[in-house]
């Protein structure tokens, strides 16, 4: 790390990246392994791509956000082509009239944590260290830009076969997410999205900090306790304050691809000190509420995090299969998505839960 608090990313950076990403997406934001493959071979070539802390750029500096909108599940099948939210962003300066001076992720989730990466390594451009959400969301409008007041346009979407669409006027982020979520439905529910610049000065009051640094840190955690043959579960659990909420197995998963989402839930036998209850966990591309015996523990906008019992490693909504044994834990979300405003557009009511009240969970040792 330099004097001014950026370091280097490199190759052996991008796997605890895409790791720690994975679990902080809640089981959303596209396959991370995917992403991580793809950020290799970039740096591979010779890309280099260096991480700001927020305060690095001037006030009037462009910051500009990028990733891919879609379906989880379908970013499994359906590879990029890879240059899709590069198209997007460089199509978002041709209409605003700027050059970017920086990339932020969308969200820390999965596949999302390295669309920026990809991008800026693509541009010759460096990324913040923070993002929009903490966690993952599956909407455009979820994210504490949009929240906190970023403009709905310019915005751009490419997709895998050369085209994109740019949304010049457009009254709000609602009908943002409307326009690119049918257009994305329409290029196969996976494409790159790019939204308005955000001066910097704006991009450091209203993002989440620190949250590449953090997914890195949980990232190396997990890989440390494996190599040393600890608990992965405990030993997330201790790092970063997470709450154990449940174990089990999987007897039922439902998943359907409606309206460019994943929905569905899980059904979970409990296991250990949960022998003889049930879990349920509903979807929609990232796991929003876990009822256990009918009672909600854990609900949006806090992390609902599945992990493999045995391995600690975080799985993601589409790859979540029966058979497998999982321990459930909840992290709070961060402040920035407890407020008021906030909770309008991420709260259980905004997923259609209306008899559900937002009850956050409390840090453990360590806090936001």
């Amino acid at each position: 790390m330099l004097d001014d608090g950026r370091y280097p990313l490199t190759e052996a950076d991008l796997l605890p990246l895409s790791i720690g990403a994975a679990l902080l997406g809640t089981g959303g934001g596209g396959n991370p392994y995917v992403g991580m493959l793809r950020s290799r071979e970039l740096l591979r070539k010779g890309a280099t791509v260096d991480v700001l802390p927020l305060d690095a750029l001037p006030d009037d500096a462009w910051v500009g956000e990028v990733g891919g909108i879609g379906a989880p599940v379908v970013g499994v099948e359906k590879i990029e082509q890879g240059e899709e939210c590069y198209r997007a962003m460089r199509a978002v300066e041709d209409v605003a009239g700027v050059k970017m001076s920086a990339l932020i992720c969308a969200e820390i989730g999965g596949a999302n944590s390295m669309e920026p990466v990809i991008t800026a390594a693509q541009a010759g451009l460096p990324v913040l260290d923070g993002d929009g959400m903490g966690r993952a969301f599956p909407e455009v409008q979820m994210t504490t830009f949009f929240i906190y007041g970023a403009k709905a346009a310019p915005a751009a979407i490419a997709d895998d076969k050369g085209n994109t669409v740019v949304f010049r006027d457009v009254v709000d982020m609602y009908w943002l997410e409307r326009f690119a979520r049918d257009t994305s439905v329409a290029m196969g529910a996976a494409a790159g999205l790019a939204i308005a610049p955000m001066r910097a000065d704006f991009v450091r009051r209203t993002a989440v900090p620190g949250t590449m640094t953090q997914a890195l840190g949980i990232g190396r955690t997990i890989l440390d306790a494996r190599k040393r043959r600890l608990s992965v579960v405990d030993r997330i659990i201790a790092t970063t304050g997470a709450t154990l909420f449940f174990t089990g197995k999987v007897t039922d998963i439902r998943r359907e691809l409606t309206g460019g989402f994943s929905r569905g839930e899980a059904q979970i036998a409990g296991m250990g000190d949960w022998q003889g209850c049930d879990g349920r966990i509903a979807i929609q591309n990232e796991n929003l509420v876990l009822w256990v015996d009918g009672v909600p523990v854990i609900m949006v906008p806090d992390l609902i995090i599945n992990l493999d019992l045995e391995t600690g490693e975080p799985i993601t909504t589409e790859v979540l299969r029966y058979g497998q044994r999982l321990a459930v834990i909840g992290l709070p979300v961060h402040d920035l998505m407890k407020t008021p405003e906030a909770m309008a557009v991420v709260g259980p009511q905004a997923f259609g839960y209306p008899d559900l009240d937002f009850t956050p969970l409390a840090f453990g040792p360590i806090g936001n």
